[in-house]
């Protein structure tokens, strides 16, 4: 299985430039524990409110233009949901997304708000009937991270990192779920330079990843296990097949948090940061407060990968 290189990086930079955003690498002084520091890469603020904009324009601009006439499904809880359908209406295609009943109700209305369908499911058919509509109607399938387009759009958050980063960097913690952020992001840095630390970090309630690189075999968890956590963009029972190739390849650990640390980074972001990080987007950070033994290194950048979460749910956790 071919693994993304350098060039399909920077080809998916130029096709992502407009309509992605640059995010920039912020220094976290308030962060500094005992001579370790912080940056935080906030794709909180891209324009759908995650890193998900990245690869879904990038496969929507690689279509050819039979492609296009036919629209596309793909299946989210919300984040890779409110990205096709933001790709889709700036290039004019029909989208439509197949998204789990258990997604945030913000999520489907800024979903709906960028023009798509949106068909509404139960968790364990999301993945099936996107499969079923394309069939049926001829619509392209955009997957949410197994594809190599998807990857390399991803993997420009690595791409900016390596650009941006301090010459100390050594290590760069990165979310998991399906694997495309981090096997996007683990590729470009270990290539753009080679010596920074990609770790990923996912919930122990949804820990498929880090045991599946730790055996050595993908391995999924059952949908009644992952939906525990409260990080619902990281309730993917395993990861992709072409992520896991680039994740044992590029990636050197993946460590886990719990609930109570997630929330509590939410918070502290909100609080310290300035930044607004749902719950999926606070476990890389979570990791750089709660697992330094577990970690190493001294100067870190933790991917704040997004920033869609209930209003409530951000009141509650900030009331906590």
């Amino acid at each position: 299985m071919t693994l993304v290189d350098l060039e399909d990086l920077r080809a998916a930079q130029r096709r992502i430039a407009g309509t992605a955003v640059r995010t920039p690498l912020l220094p976290c002084p308030w962060a500094e524990d005992g001579g370790r520091r912080l940056w935080l890469k906030p794709e909180s603020l891209q324009p759908t409110g995650a890193f998900k904009i990245r690869g879904a324009t990038n496969r929507l601009a690689a279509l050819t233009d039979e492609e296009r006439a036919r629209g596309v499904v793909a299946q989210s809880s919300g984040n890779h949901a409110q990205a096709v359908a933001y790709a889709a209406r700036r290039l004019g295609i029909k989208a439509v997304i197949v998204m789990p009943d258990t997604s945030p109700a913000v999520k489907i209305e800024n979903t709906r708000s960028f023009g798509a369908e949106v068909v509404i499911v139960t968790a364990e058919e999301r993945d099936t009937v996107p499969a079923e509509l394309a069939a049926a109607h001829g619509y392209v399938w955009v997957p949410p991270y197994d594809d190599p387009y998807i990857v390399a759009g991803q993997g420009t958050v690595g791409l900016e990192i390596a650009e941006d980063a301090p010459d100390e960097l050594d290590t760069v913690l990165v979310p998991v779920s399906g694997g495309g952020l981090i096997s996007g992001t683990a590729a470009a840095l270990k290539l753009a330079c080679p010596g920074v630390r990609v770790v990923g970090v996912e919930p122990e309630l949804a820990a498929d990843a880090q045991q599946s690189l730790r055996s050595g075999v993908r391995t999924a968890w059952p949908v009644a296990d992952t939906y525990r956590t409260i990080a619902d963009g990281l309730r993917t029972p395993s990861v992709g097949v072409l992520p896991f190739e680039h994740i044992t390849a590029y990636v050197d650990d993946i460590v886990t948090v719990t609930e109570d640390e997630i929330r509590a980074t939410v918070a502290r972001l909100a609080r310290r940061g300035r930044l607004v990080a749902e719950p999926s987007g606070a476990v890389a950070p979570a990791a750089y407060f709660h697992r330094a033994a577990d970690l190493g290194g001294r100067v870190f950048a933790a991917v704040v990968s997004g920033g869609n979460l209930d209003p409530a749910l951000l009141a509650e956790l900030l009331a906590a």
